[in-house]
């Protein structure tokens, strides 16, 4: 059965909702029923901008909380996701279409409609306490980030750094929140037997820019200011610059990547824009809607990326494109690493100091 789906308007592309990325749900792609409600989800304000509608928060009653990969171009096979869709509410995200298999929409409900895994810390003990557990680096998120809005609240993410921290497992952190700052005592623990590091995602310094593609994540100065608290406090901590949109903010990488060392980042890494599934029109019109007069250019060199199409799955070249712009980009962020003293990769994270926890040990924190 189809579900319901809130169009921000009659006309959803010209309307705005205040702190969301995402304008309106557009049709999920496994539903054959669809029903639209065309008037507004929400108040609209005298400027005309959309008042957003309450983020709901459900139970995520899945009985694991590790998910395996395989992907060659993915730099870890094992992750850990406390919470499913993300409020941060960044309007690239290609993990947007995953909430399609949940029978939610990529486009607001994955802003306002937040899975969330409250056993997560007891699902990671089992599962690490399990004899069949090979140590190994796991990735906090692989999906959606771990430290977004509900989390300050929750504590999930920093219950999965404690039970991390028992057994002496490596983690790697990717978030563009600056509340990763409030774990640095877990994973400056972790960090001094060589069992963890963190990513901040830096998409852009212009405040402008950040809002509207990322309105609930932190300011790209907090971001920085995350790297420069959690490198004093010994842990390293690199960079990514992701995503790289030719003609949006391609021109920033020099900048970002000088920022970012001079905080003390100690390596880097990119990814360029992709689009699966939908992503692509919804991208299209965000654009269309914010930067009317860059539009063409923008989606053009997208396609130039992806040999004329939004989205490339083939492994090798989905994280990069091909084709003179990728070459741009690949040269642009090579010299502004050798400028700026980044290293191309993070630190390897070691296993030696694992241990298997037992009942009882109580928490380290």
């Amino acid at each position: 059965m189809g579900r319901a789906t809130e169009e921000a308007g009659s006309d959803a592309g010209a309307h705005t909702i205040r702190g969301r990325g995402a304008a309106r749900n557009p049709a999920n792609r496994f539903e054959q029923i669809e029903v639209e409600v065309c008037e507004l989800a929400d108040e609209e304000t005298a400027d005309g901008v959309a008042r957003a509608s309450p983020t709901r928060f459900l139970d995520d009653t899945s009985r694991s909380i590790l998910s395996r990969n395989d992907s060659p171009d993915v730099p870890f096979e094992v992750s850990a996701n406390p919470y499913r869709g993300c409020e941060h509410g960044c309007v690239y995200c290609y993990a947007r279409p995953s909430h399609e298999y949940l029978g939610y929409s990529a486009g607001l409900d994955f802003e306002i409609t937040i899975l969330v895994k409250r056993d997560a810390p007891a699902l990671l003990r089992k599962a690490l306490g399990s004899s069949k557990w090979n140590p190994q680096t796991i990735a906090l998120s692989g999906v959606t980030d771990c430290y977004q809005p509900v989390e300050r609240h929750l504590k999930l993410t920093r219950g999965c750094l404690k039970v991390l921290a028992e057994f002496r497992n490596p983690v790697g952190v990717v978030t563009k929140n600056h509340m990763v700052v409030r774990d640095a005592d877990i994973l400056g623990s972790l960090a001094r037997v060589d069992a963890s590091s963190v990513t901040l995602s830096v998409t852009t310094l212009d405040t402008d820019l950040a809002s509207r593609m990322e309105p609930r994540a932190s300011t790209p100065e907090r971001r920085l200011d995350a790297i420069e608290n959690l490198s004093d406090a010994g842990i390293p901590v690199g960079v990514l610059v992701a995503p790289v949109i030719p003609g949006l903010n391609d021109h920033e990488v020099p900048q970002i990547l000088e920022a970012a060392a001079a905080a003390g980042a100690s390596h880097a890494s990119y990814l360029v824009l992709r689009l699966p599934f939908g992503l692509g029109p919804q991208f299209e019109e965000w654009l269309e809607r914010w930067y009317p007069d860059r539009w063409a250019k923008v989606m053009n060199r997208i396609r130039h990326l992806r040999d004329g199409k939004l989205n490339d799955p083939r492994f090798g070249s989905r994280m990069r494109g091909t084709g003179v712009f990728a070459d741009q980009v690949r040269d642009l962020f090579e010299i502004s690493c050798r400028r700026a003293g980044l290293a191309r990769k993070g630190p390897e994270l070691s296993t030696r100091a694992f241990r298997r926890a037992t009942e009882g040990q109580g928490e380290l924190f």
